[in-house]
């Protein structure tokens, strides 16, 4: 069973009051979506909600459940983590945080900021302040 099977659910008044609270709607679907994920901190994929949703409730199609995502995302409820062009994670950690993706698994894995280090950036325009930095370290099983 995987780490998003077992997290615990987040009561649907207090999914409600926190959609609310960022000026999100609460329909049925992104209560129900929020009831998933805002339970403690986990990285999902659009896909791992889908098929949890499918267990529990029919009728949620894959456009809603992407939909819903961007949006919490959007509105600041969840980070998006991009792994690389074809794999993305949605990750209830809004703290400053780096993350350890494994390879081989497709786990990912959160690192404290305090854990990285970085020495140098480069020159940037007058123009833009440095908004974060995202740091992913990919690994795979050692060969020794």
């Amino acid at each position: 069973m995987s780490d998003f099977a077992r997290q615990p659910r987040l009561e649907r008044s207090s999914v409600i009051a926190l959609l609310r609270e960022h000026d999100i709607t609460p329909t049925q679907q992104r209560v129900e979506i929020g009831c998933l994920l805002f339970g403690g901190h986990q990285h999902v994929s659009a896909d791992q909600v889908l098929a949890r949703l499918s267990g529990a409730r029919r009728g949620v199609s894959k456009a809603t459940v992407y939909n819903t995502l961007g949006l919490f995302a959007e509105k600041g409820l969840l980070r998006e983590v991009v792994v690389d062009p074809s794999k993305m994670f949605f990750d209830t950690n809004l703290d400053p945080h780096h993350h350890l993706y494994h390879l081989e698994t497709g786990e990912l894995e959160d690192i404290e900021a305090a854990d990285v280090t970085i020495n140098r950036m480069p020159a940037l325009p007058e123009t833009v302040d440095v908004a974060g930095v995202d740091v992913i370290i990919r690994v795979k099983p050692s060969a020794r």
